[in-house]
């Protein structure tokens, strides 16, 4: 696997089969570790998945919590879709919607290892250094062209593209970051000792 090269951009790894949007129709605790290792595009840039947080209904934290508003409406919705937000006004982050119809629980996307389109991610971040282009939920989007016109858009097609991860890293978990709610949630999913997770765990 890339894991372990000193460059992402010197091996491509070989790509999972396509994930459809079934995938997310299960516990977003069962979704967010199963990400780990998976590859995400965006108009053929991106990389594999290092680090995710879940948000479930329930959780104080997420978005959805008090019920639905026009920026949160998709997280209502049925799973396998985008959720795009604005972080403190500055910051696009992107979501996955889980579970099933109602539920309104997402995985926030943290961190990528770029393995595609890595000339595309330096220009838009104005960076050479391959892990800092998306080790963090808004470099990530700014590395990858993700703003809210990628918001309420399925998964399992153009622009996204998600496929399987081909093997089987070790994954560890931890709390959250940059919140105030439920702080002692251990949410936040990674690959162990990955050089690109946004901050260790």
């Amino acid at each position: 696997m890339v894991q372990n090269s000193k460059s992402a951009s010197a091996e491509v790894p070989t790509l999972g089969k396509p994930l459809r949007r079934t995938f997310f129709d299960r516990s977003v605790h069962e979704v967010a570790p199963d990400l780990i290792g998976a590859t995400l595009l965006v108009d053929g840039v991106g990389g594999l998945i290092v680090e995710v947080e879940a948000y479930h209904h329930t959780d104080p934290a997420a978005h959805s919590f008090r019920g639905p508003t026009p920026r949160n409406q998709v997280m209502f919705g049925p799973p396998g879709f985008s959720y795009v937000y604005r972080s403190y006004g500055i910051h696009w982050c992107v979501n996955f919607v889980c579970e099933s119809e109602g539920s309104a629980s997402a995985v926030l996307i943290r961190a990528l290892q770029p393995t595609h389109g890595i000339p595309a991610m330096r220009r838009r971040r104005s960076l050479r250094d391959e892990r800092a282009l998306c080790s963090g939920p808004g470099k990530l989007c700014e590395a990858l062209g993700v703003t809210i016109r990628h918001s309420e858009l399925p998964l399992d097609k153009p622009p996204f593209a998600l496929h399987a991860r081909t093997g089987k890293p070790e994954i560890v978990s931890g709390v959250r970051i940059g919140i105030t709610k439920a702080v002692e949630l251990p949410w936040r999913y990674g690959w162990k000792d990955s050089k690109f997770l946004s901050r260790r765990f």
